[in-house]
């Protein structure tokens, strides 16, 4: 995404949204946030994501994780798209748990790196790409994942992420391949053998490799 890397404060940009004016790192406060965006209201993969997004973010709250979409349609198109979203979820009438961002000019879409050129609207304007963005209490990137708008996305592997970037940010580990909360961790590198001891009470495990050299240590925490 141009301009915008792992660890750059993300931009504390202004919009208009279904819950009104926010600034960004306003709206953020000490939380974490996640920010997601949608090629277009009132369309088929995006309101899924929408209904998924709303069906799981009790577990986000639990996280202390601000959740806010993004979509180039007006605040009214986004107020009356929530309607449908939260049918497609129950059947029944219900306020999406998330503001969603007004971005019908564009200007924050370029602004992020969002625009995706193989998908062009009926007036040959690209549509935004489905991003993820992770931000820190420290306003600080943590995470970017870029999806093309035919792909929808993984609310799962989203919050699995968000929990090995929130573990990960206060131990000094590392989470392995398909790392679940309660799976062992990996010992970062840096850490002595020595350190490590001194910092995991379960004290640690070392996997043999043919090379001999013992990088492959985990611990239960």
């Amino acid at each position: 995404m141009p301009g915008l890397l792992l660890g750059d404060v993300f931009p504390n940009f202004e919009a208009d949204t279904t819950i009104g004016r926010i600034k960004f790192h306003e709206f953020l406060g000490s939380s974490w946030g996640v920010l997601f965006s949608h090629p277009k209201d009132f369309t088929p993969v995006c309101t899924t994501e929408l209904a998924c997004a709303a069906k799981v973010s009790d577990e986000f709250k639990k996280r202390g994780v601000k959740m806010i979409a993004l979509s180039i349609d007006s605040v009214e198109d986004h107020r009356n798209w929530s309607k449908d979203v939260m049918a497609f979820n129950s059947g029944a009438e219900g306020t999406l748990p998330f503001p969603i961002i007004a971005d019908d000019k564009r200007e924050l879409s370029v602004q992020l790196g969002m625009l995706d050129p193989d998908e062009i609207d009926k007036d040959g304007m690209p549509l935004t790409a489905r991003c993820v963005f992770v931000i820190g209490p420290d306003k600080k990137l943590k995470l970017s994942i870029l999806y093309p708008a035919t792909t929808g996305r993984n609310f799962d592997e989203l919050l699995r992420v968000i929990d090995s970037l929130q573990l990960t940010a206060q131990k000094k580990v590392a989470t392995p391949v398909d790392w679940k909360p309660g799976d062992k961790v990996m010992v970062i590198p840096s850490l002595s053998d020595a350190e490590a001891n001194a910092l995991f009470p379960n004290g640690f495990t070392t996997k043999e490799v043919p090379s001999g050299k013992k990088y492959l240590r985990y611990t239960q925490l």
